[in-house]
């Protein structure tokens, strides 16, 4: 209170802003999480049924071959005489039943499911969201959504059960497939739209372009304007944005680099193909598939059993907290922190000693007040104090950067080898109280708390580590972690598991100059793609396994601007990796997304692995996948 009043509105200002940003950031993940459960319950729900239902009557197969052996013996007969001695009557009854409540088709039903859920429940609190954002748009094709969004949050006295046809706009907001169930017919034959299903596919329609951001929220900042997330002077220093990503500024050029690392990698897997044991092709229900042999088990290191008992012999009752003593003496951990505060009054040698005290009880989880009961010689508000003004974020990043670089630069390369520029990167949950506010229910893992996710080079040393929500993609953590490590290291190659990979990660991984390299789960699914169409260059082995159209390269160099845009704005860090890469999800059918299928399909290295130990054919054969 003892500041004048314009720093304290000032200072108030600068609180609110980002606090009203969140709160819409908030406001549309609920709009899309709500759209999002209702019909995945739906379609949860008919799915039961119908499992039920196939339950009912047992057999179904035979009691029909039955009754078509028993026609087929006595077609003239009467059904009474031929078919009930074999099926009974009640089986049969039991068939036409079920046939009976089948006749609706799947997505009717889940339909049904929906509008019965929102009428009860979710139309009472949808509207309310709906009337406290305000929805904006780039794309002219999306105006349609917004004017159906003005009709349902208009205020009426009386809200009409059915619209007309003209009243409200019907291309660009309901899908082709649901206007059967949309549009009923009305009082002499004259068409008419039902306005609660008309609301549901408005709303369904507007969580899909939010996550995509063909519709964006004003005065969001995860849900915000696209253009906002990119460089708003790249056209200024286009030359500085092309040589930073480490690029050609002419897109001909680029694609000529494309075009021939594309075709020496398919002249390679076509001429090893033959002789690799590692990888044959394999024909399966008149398809070609690719087949990889198991990788073999690794032998244990001869000198790591012995290397363990030395340890213990030498270092028998070692403490945690002495390891981070001595990595304070060698390059000065404490220092990584400094304090947050306008002054400090203690000594530097005490306030190391209460960080490092601090760091191992927040560390090992055994909390503060553990600390401050042990022969420490410290108070527990002594050790708070410490957590409030020293210990943060970016503080902790720091440490960990200079202990990752104080261990590369010790490492004895005649023992552990020379510095890896691999580097793998994953995910691991983290259980946490119901009350944390980053608490997640993750449905693949099952139970409630946070993900963290680690970036580990072939040495298992930590490079960088982040928080990230469960439902978020681990391709814009993964890009994250290796633009932004902060070390020294360098990452020309990252190793991650099949959630960490996609078609548009290969290609935001290949602009920077790094090269993703993921295990494929589903890899005998995977298709080749052409450099140059077939009549001008054949690769006779992998035939089989070739898309049908060439890569257009007159497609990339269109969009080549764009995608060093998308490129620089992940590197500059101007938005939150996640909300740069929601453009691209499924469902996006911007020009740009095929654009990046094509490159990364394009973007072939000869020489590169898609896993640890696998040869130049294999990864010729998964990178090249055509999604």
């Amino acid at each position: 209170m003892g500041h004048p009043d314009e720093t304290r509105y000032a200072l108030l200002c600068c609180f609110l802003i980002p606090r009203a940003a969140e709160l819409s950031d908030a406001r549309g993940d609920l709009l899309i999480s709500i759209t999002h459960k209702i019909s995945a319950r739906a379609e949860t729900k008919v799915i039961k049924e119908l499992v039920t239902e196939f339950r009912k009557v047992e057999g179904k197969t035979t009691h029909l071959f039955k009754m078509a052996l028993a026609a087929e013996a006595e077609p003239t007969g009467r059904v009474c005489d031929v078919i009930f001695p074999v099926v009974s009557q009640t089986t049969i009854s039991g068939l036409a039943n079920e046939y009976r409540t089948e006749n609706p088709s799947f997505s009717y039903r889940v339909h049904r499911k929906i509008r019965r859920s929102y009428a009860q429940h979710y139309r009472r609190i949808l509207p309310v969201i709906l009337k406290t954002l305000t929805f904006r748009s780039n794309n002219q094709s999306w105006r349609p959504l917004l004017d159906a969004l003005e009709v349902l949050i208009t205020d009426t006295s009386r809200k009409p059960q059915y619209f007309s046809l003209d009243e409200v706009p019907l291309d660009g907001v309901v899908r082709p497939k649901g206007r059967d169930i949309v549009i009923e017919p009305g009082p002499g034959g004259q068409p008419r739209l039902n306005r609660l299903d008309y609301e549901i596919y408005v709303l369904q329609s507007l969580g899909e372009r939010l996550r995509t951001k063909a519709v964006w929220i004003e005065g969001a900042t995860r849900c915000c304007n696209p253009d906002q997330d990119l460089p708003q002077d790249f056209d200024d220093r286009k030359e500085q944005y092309f040589q930073d990503i480490g690029q050609p500024l002419e897109a001909d050029l680029f694609v000529e680099r494309l075009k021939g690392d594309l075709i020496t990698a398919l002249d390679v897997f076509d001429r090893d193909l033959p002789s690799n044991k590692d990888v044959v092709l394999k024909s399966r229900s008149g398809k070609t598939r690719i087949s990889l042999k198991p990788p073999e088990a690794q032998d244990d290191l001869a000198m790591l059993d012995a290397l363990k008992e030395e340890l213990t012999r030498r270092w028998p009752m070692t403490r945690l907290l002495d390891v981070l003593g001595e990595v304070d003496l060698r390059i000065g951990l404490t220092k990584s922190f400094p304090t947050a505060g306008a002054r400090q009054t203690l000594s530097g040698d005490e306030v190391s000693r209460r960080l490092l005290l601090a760091l191992h009880g927040i560390g090992t989880t055994i909390g503060l007040k553990a600390v401050a009961a042990g022969p420490y010689n410290v108070t527990y508000k002594e050790l708070l104090y410490i957590r409030q003004r020293f210990i943060h974020k970016n503080a902790l990043r720091a440490a960990t950067r200079a202990i990752a670089d104080a261990t590369n630069r010790i490492r004895a390369t005649d023992i552990r080898g020379d510095g890896s520029s691999s580097y793998a990167s994953d995910s691991t949950q983290f259980a946490s109280w119901d009350q944390n506010l980053m608490t997640e229910l993750h449905q693949r893992y099952g139970g409630r708390g946070v993900m963290i996710y680690w970036h580990v080079d072939a040495k298992a040393t930590c490079i960088h580590s982040q928080l990230k929500q469960v439902s978020s993609s681990e391709v814009a953590s993964m890009i994250e972690g290796v633009l932004h490590h902060g070390t020294d290291l360098e990452i020309d190659r990252q190793f991650v598991d099949t959630h960490s990979q996609s078609v548009v990660g290969f290609a935001f991984c290949y602009l920077p100059g790094f090269e993703l390299m993921p295990r494929f789960k589903g890899i005998a699914r995977q298709k080749l793609v052409r450099a140059l169409p077939k009549p001008e260059r054949t690769h006779p082995n992998p035939d089989p396994l070739f898309a049908p159209k060439p890569i257009n390269w007159d497609l990339i160099t269109r969009h080549y601007d764009a995608m060093i845009k998308l490129a620089a704005a992940l590197k500059q860090r101007t938005a939150e990796q996640e909300a740069i890469l929601r453009r691209f999800i499924r469902g996006q059918p911007a020009k740009v997304t095929r654009c990046l299928r094509l490159f990364w399909n394009s973007a072939k290295q000869p020489g590169r692995s898609s896993c640890a130990n696998t040869s130049v054919t294999k990864v010729c054969a998964a990178r090249s996948i055509l999604a």
